[in-house]
């Protein structure tokens, strides 16, 4: 490794890795991901990552310009991370119940998977009121493809792909390709 390439990988990968961990203020996390991308964990919840967890792509969109966002807001609320799981640059993972994501998923760039709608509906209790929220559960063999929704009460099932930008808004069976905004099945495997 050449000064140069080693004073970019101190400066804007090392040092940024360590300025998300810092600033991360979740107290229960269980695992340890390779991180080769800075990741923030934030909120009361749990967050816990299986063996063998990366996050971060080098030869990918974002890698020195943004960061992962994960969320467990509530005490209640739990992020579950499996084993071998792959999660690329600049994703936004935010738990108000639970978020279950299973062995061998892939999910691309830039994705978000979020169980709530970040704010009450009705236009008066937008400020303060209850937040709708139902888990979202992602089997094993994932592979999401980059700049994917998955909105709350969602189940993709074993095996399935989900095509770029799509939003997922309703669950997805097993083994069948995804894909559009909604997302819907358009292919079997």
């Amino acid at each position: 490794m050449g000064i140069l390439q080693l004073f970019k990988e101190i400066a804007f990968v090392k040092l940024r890795i360590l300025k998300y961990k810092i600033v991360s203020t979740c107290q229960n996390v269980k695992g340890q991901p390779k991180l080769f991308h800075p990741l923030q964990l934030n909120g009361k919840g749990k967050i816990t990552f299986g063996e063998d967890v990366q996050i971060g792509v080098v030869n990918a969109p974002h890698y020195y310009s943004h960061y992962s966002y994960f969320e467990a807001r509530d005490s209640n609320s739990e992020i579950c991370i499996g084993n071998h799981v792959r999660i690329n640059n600049n994703c936004a993972i935010e738990a108000l119940t639970k978020i279950t994501i299973e062995d061998h998923v892939l999910l691309g760039v830039n994705c978000s998977i979020l169980d709530n709608d970040g704010h009450n509906l009705a236009i008066d209790l937008r400020d303060n009121g209850p937040v709708a929220s139902s888990e979202i559960h992602i089997q094993k063999n994932v592979f999401i493809g980059d700049h994917v929704t998955i909105l709350k009460g969602v189940t993709i099932g074993e095996n399935s792909v989900i095509g770029n930008h799509s939003v997922v808004t309703k669950s997805i069976a097993a083994n069948v390709i995804a894909a559009g905004n909604p997302a819907k099945v358009i292919k079997e495997l």
